[in-house]
């Protein structure tokens, strides 16, 4: 099945409820599907659609118009630096890209967001199949260079159909979509919200007063957020202020403190919070902690069923999921190892690589964590984030659990720093609230954990570098301890 038929079911069955909006703009379903239709019809010669704008009315337009003309759809970061950006240009050519920049590249034949001519003269109905690449992301490259993982049709079906019911939403129900086009999350809103029946009412940039102002004029029911942008609506929220329509947070791309998510579930008891767990080569989510998973976790005395709510919660039900240790061998619960996914949304692959899945069907995250006995799965950072101190491998994760129970600490992050002695040693870097002697962490983190664990080096920031999706830059604080 191609992801065009999610599209042609809205439009068939709620053609005339409003699909997508943007400030006092918005389109239907019908509308939706008849400039899908004029973006297919201007593809010549198998060129990808790419994209490269904040969130607009054209951009889901873009993704099923791909789909529909059987080519590439190719999200791209605005952010990036010019260098960047024309390399990833490059690697896409062949491309229509729909924009409002001025970009100069061989191959690249550039589209005005506000100048598409609608032209609709066809019906374009022979779109690929399901083997073929529906969509093409740019990694966040958080450790190196971007790879760009490749999406089919079949990944991403098999994502919205084990996950989402058909014209489910009400009509008055409606999506805050404030993360960016390129993020695997903004892809799978589009999808699970057309085929839901939900408007999805975008927000470009990201405030927490805009957020906030945004739910109440248009009586938002559901949000997608990254743990940055929760912690800013919760630094900002006024005691005295209401959100009645909000129903339903979905969180992910980032670990989410348990002070964070604490304060928020205080703050809006009436709303139902999960946390989507996913990666981009997984066509978004494979684990989550559900509403009552959270306020079970929340209400709960014992530690081991509180500490929940820093989980990723449990696999969805069509996925699989073991934790590896190094040498290979299945991992008993509460063992630290590394994540492996199985499922038909695993798409696993990398353009210019090919398939990183094990002969099996098993696809290595890269991610390290553990499952507890109810198989509630921890994440405890990237395999790459691991501090190798004389041949011990310390975990980013447990030390930065321990220093964040500081009252004064606001953010923290552990990573590996040169060492004479032992190759490498803990540098520690946080965000305080108020002043914090060095001597106080290091003998927090000694009482709690091994001696190794004590960091050699502390140094404090106003804040954390994250990218726009709420991934922690450990690359670059690394950098920082260069000298």
């Amino acid at each position: 099945m191609n992801i065009y038929l999610i599209l042609q079911m809205a439009a068939e069955a709620m053609g005339d409820r409003e699909a997508v909006k943007l400030n006092n703009d918005s389109i239907t379903y019908s509308e939706l599907n008849y400039m899908s239709k004029s973006v297919a019809s201007l593809v010549k010669n198998n060129e990808k659609i790419g994209f490269l704008s904040e969130n607009n009315l054209l951009m889901p337009a873009a993704l099923f118009g791909a789909a529909i003309a059987g080519v590439e759809f190719v999200p791209l970061n605005y952010r990036l630096s010019e260098e960047q950006l024309n390399m990833q240009l490059k690697r896409i050519s062949p491309a229509i890209l729909f924009t409002d920049q001025d970009i100069k590249c061989k191959g690249i034949k550039t589209i005005g967001i506000t100048t598409l001519a609608l032209d609709n003269k066809a019906e374009l109905d022979n779109y690929s199949d399901d083997e073929a690449v529906a969509v093409e992301l740019f990694t966040s490259g958080t450790t190196g260079e971007p790879k760009s993982a490749v999406l089919k049709h079949k990944n991403l079906m098999a994502y919205i159909l084990g996950t989402v019911e058909f014209m489910s939403a009400g009509a008055e129900e409606s999506v805050l979509l404030s993360v960016p086009p390129y993020h695997i999350a903004g892809i799978a809103a589009v999808l699970s919200s057309s085929y839901s029946g939900r408007k999805i009412v975008q927000l470009p940039n990201f405030s927490a007063e805009a957020w906030m102002r945004l739910v109440i004029k248009e009586k938002i029911t559901n949000a997608f957020l990254v743990p940055t942008m929760l912690k800013r609506i919760v630094e900002k929220f006024d005691d005295n202020l209401s959100l009645p329509s909000l129903k339903n947070v979905a969180y992910g791309g980032g670990k989410m403190p348990r002070s964070v998510i604490e304060r928020a579930m205080k703050l809006l008891p009436h709303v139902n919070f999960t946390n989507a767990y996913g990666l981009t080569e997984t066509s978004a989510t494979i684990c989550m902690l559900g509403p009552e998973d959270h306020r079970s976790a929340f209400n709960s005395s014992d530690a081991l069923i509180k500490r929940r709510l820093s989980s990723a919660g449990r696999p969805i039900p069509s996925i699989e999921l073991i934790i590896k240790n190094d040498e290979g061998n299945i991992c008993l619960p509460e063992e630290l190892g590394n994540v492996w996914v199985r499922g038909e949304q695993v798409s696993g692959e990398y353009k210019g690589i090919g398939s990183k899945l094990d002969s099996e069907g098993w696809f290595p995250t890269k991610d390290r964590g553990f499952l507890d006995s109810d198989g509630y799965l921890f994440i405890d950072g990237r395999a790459d984030d691991v501090i190798v101190r004389g041949g011990e491998n310390i975990s980013p994760g447990e030390i930065e659990d321990v220093v964040r129970t500081h009252p004064n600490v606001e953010d923290v992050a552990a990573v590996a720093v040169k060492d004479i002695e032992w190759g490498e040693a803990v540098g520690l870097v946080i965000v305080a609230s108020s002043p914090i002697e060095d001597d106080e962490i290091i003998k927090l983190v000694r009482t709690k954990l091994r001696s190794s664990r004590v960091p050699s080096i502390i140094k404090y920031m106003d804040e954390l570098p994250y990218n726009e999706t709420g991934k922690l830059l450990r690359r670059v604080i690394r950098d920082n301890f260069a000298d």
